[in-house]
């Protein structure tokens, strides 16, 4: 017998569900469509769930959503900050301090990017360069960047403490890449409050852990990445020559980044490739650039 809590999330989830209308979210509604907005099937692909447990959810059965899972159910539903909070609330989790990897994204920004769906990678990162979407395009340039937890979310972290990380750069790029990396953490430092956890913890463990960091954070440069023009090196289809374009939240948490090619390449070209290859060059390890 589902409790009173467990009831009222399922019943929020299905309220939330039933008032997306399948176009709104990239699904196409079909001829036959039987019930308001969204089907539970559709719901559990857009959230990454499975069916059956999704199912469960709505029906209030007691299952424990993970803070994963309350995030991208979240993101699928379309929720305010508001509701979002709201349904952390239902299911007895802390709501999320903003910048991390369960962070609101405004659906503003979710249909930007859902409109960039075709052939321009895209995604959105915390103002720390943790990925908290990609699109399709993007997986297949750069890999599933979505795998990683804690400090090691953060591809910034990654830069300076995995070198196998900056492989998909050529490497006569890495010592610029890193330069941009530090004074654009600067600026997010500063934006950020005084003493702020996930943005103090990330510098002590950087200073500590590396000292190529530690050298280029004491220059104390600051720089925001706008609109930046970037070389990736694709196991597929080879170098990519890409501007890197920004566009930011109003508090400058979260920017949707996308890549377009450099005109009198041929970029375009395997971009249009890449659609087709899909992600099926790219290794579980695979670690590409964000920000």
């Amino acid at each position: 017998m589902p409790n009173t809590r467990h009831a009222e999330l399922g019943a929020f989830l299905r309220s939330r569900r039933e008032r997306i209308r399948p176009e709104d979210v990239g699904v196409a509604p079909g001829p036959r469509r039987r019930v308001p907005g969204l089907r539970r099937d559709e719901v559990a692909v857009l959230a990454g769930a499975s069916v059956e447990y999704y199912t469960e959810l709505e029906r209030g059965g007691g299952s424990q959503p993970s803070d994963q899972m309350l995030a991208a159910l979240a993101r699928a539903l379309r929720l305010s900050q508001d509701e979002r909070d709201h349904l952390y609330n239902l299911a007895n989790r802390p709501i999320p301090r903003q910048g991390g990897t369960s962070s609101h994204v405004h659906p503003g920004m979710l249909d930007l990017l859902r409109q960039l769906q075709a052939t321009t990678p895209a995604m959105v990162i915390t103002d720390l360069h943790a990925v908290l979407l990609q699109n399709p395009l993007a997986v297949a340039m750069l890999g599933d960047l979505s795998v990683h937890r804690g400090l090691s979310a953060s591809f910034l972290y990654r830069w300076f403490t995995d070198p196998a990380s900056r492989r998909i750069y050529p490497e006569e790029d890495h010592a610029p890449q890193s330069g941009s990396f530090v004074a654009d953490l600067r600026a997010a430092v500063g934006r950020r409050r005084s003493g702020d956890a996930d943005a103090t913890q990330l510098v002590e463990d950087l200073l500590q852990e590396s000292p190529e960091f530690a050298t280029l954070w004491a220059a104390h440069d600051v720089a925001v990445r706008r609109d930046e023009r970037k070389r990736i090196l694709h196991p597929t289809v080879g170098l990519l020559e890409l501007h890197a374009l920004n566009l930011f939240s109003e508090d400058g948490r979260q920017r949707l980044l996308w890549f377009t090619p450099v005109t009198g390449t041929d970029t375009a070209e395997k971009l249009q490739l890449l659609t087709v290859v899909g992600t099926q060059a790219m290794t579980a390890d695979t670690d590409g650039p964000v920000g």
